[in-house]
């Protein structure tokens, strides 16, 4: 491979993540990613019996009487788990939060206090080691009996115990996927139903689909998700206009040739050395007017949130990269696709109603690892009556 992430990276991020699939190149991104693979197999994505365990416990959350509600809040799993639990997502947003500082400063990180990053780090530890622990109760012979016999039932932490009994290892592969995981999904759908609220014709014509294909009670099934264009558009809108990773880098491994990028028009090849770092900002590309048709009634300008764009428009290779591309595109989109999915039908279905409670000092994004909302995301839901 001729591109990674590089030997700095790996130095400046790998007290937070370690060496797992985001700091690792060659031989050693591949074990990771090979290791990883199996856990978002189709019949793993769809698989929702743990899906509605936890959406059902997120629903429970929600009046329902138009009260005011935080609704990210519940997403991230702050304020809304058991005490251990939320002492984690605590720790891990600090941690994310200095570690993006750290990566930020480049030279003069070592200016950056750290009490609160090794406290963090202390928590999110002391937070995974029992499941790791649990994990390596088992021989790699009874993991693989264990799987034979019901591989729904095989969690992630003990097919990854199958491969490696090194309690680093495998811990540095649980806060890799968290993060690319938790706070990704979270934010997609703050995003998406802060979206909705602010356009009720949106939300009415989602809940009008919804119920078409699966009814008012029903839980969606894999195919059910597939066949429900507006909702998809919607999630595609949500991810061309807030990609949750706003800035990106890579790095050659060995000195190379772009096959553009040089000469006055850039249209001609560049040479580009080992290490030079590329980086690009996702949230300006999918945000670039230039890289769409004309403003029209069937295209409106790029800033705009309309899902209905995607009824007549078809990206180009890399002109809509959310998860990311090549060699090292995300790992579980289609996990993630069909997590959003799954929980916004869920939702809808529940609720009749939604309304926008945040305000104009509200519509403020935040990019730190991933994009959130600075403010979080106010609205009221109204719960649909039977008939």
């Amino acid at each position: 491979m001729v591109q990674g992430k590089g030997e700095n990276f790996l130095r400046d991020w790998k007290d937070f993540l370690g060496h797992g699939i985001f700091t690792t190149d060659g031989a050693e991104w591949a074990n990771s990613r090979q290791l990883l693979r199996p856990q978002f197999v189709k019949t793993r994505v769809r698989d929702f019996v743990i899906f509605e365990k936890y959406v059902q416990q997120l629903l429970s959350l929600i009046d329902g009487q138009g009260q005011d509600i935080e609704i990210s809040e519940l997403f991230y799993g702050v304020g809304s788990l058991g005490n251990a639990d939320s002492q984690f997502a605590h720790a891990f947003n600090e941690v994310q939060r200095i570690q993006n500082i750290r990566a930020r400063a480049g030279p003069f990180q070592v200016l950056i206090p750290l009490k609160e990053f090794w406290k963090g780090l202390k928590v999110m530890d002391s937070f995974i080691e029992p499941f790791v622990q649990d994990a390596l109760r088992y021989s790699p012979k009874e993991l693989d009996e264990k799987e034979t016999k019901a591989a729904s039932e095989t969690t992630f932490l003990q097919s990854v115990a199958k491969f490696t009994r090194d309690r680093k290892a495998i811990r540095d592969q649980i806060v890799n996927i968290l993060l690319a995981g938790r706070d990704t999904t979270a934010g997609t759908l703050s995003f998406l139903f802060k979206e909705l609220s602010a356009h009720p014709e949106l939300y009415t014509k989602l809940r009008q689909e919804i119920l078409r294909t699966v009814g008012s009670r029903t839980a969606p099934t894999y195919e059910d998700l597939k066949n429900m264009p507006f909702l998809q558009h919607c999630i595609s809108e949500t991810l061309r206009i807030y990609p949750l990773v706003p800035f990106n880098m890579r790095l050659p491994l060995k000195d190379t040739t772009l096959p553009r990028g040089g000469g006055r028009d850039g249209l001609s090849p560049i040479g580009i050395k080992k290490d030079d770092i590329i980086g690009w900002s996702t949230v300006y590309l999918h945000r670039d007017q230039t890289q769409y048709p004309p403003v029209s009634a069937s295209s409106p300008p790029a800033e705009t949130f309309c899902p209905e764009r995607w009824e007549t428009w078809t990206p180009r290779p890399w002109q809509y990269i959310p998860f990311n591309g090549g060699p090292r595109i995300c790992i579980g989109q289609q996990f993630a696709l069909t997590e959003i999915g799954y929980t916004v039908v869920r939702i809808v279905q529940r609720f009749e109603t939604l309304e926008k409670r945040w305000g104009p000092e509200d519509d403020r994004v935040k990019s730190e690892i991933v994009m959130s909302p600075v403010n979080g995301v106010k609205v009221g839901f109204y719960a649909a009556v039977d008939p």
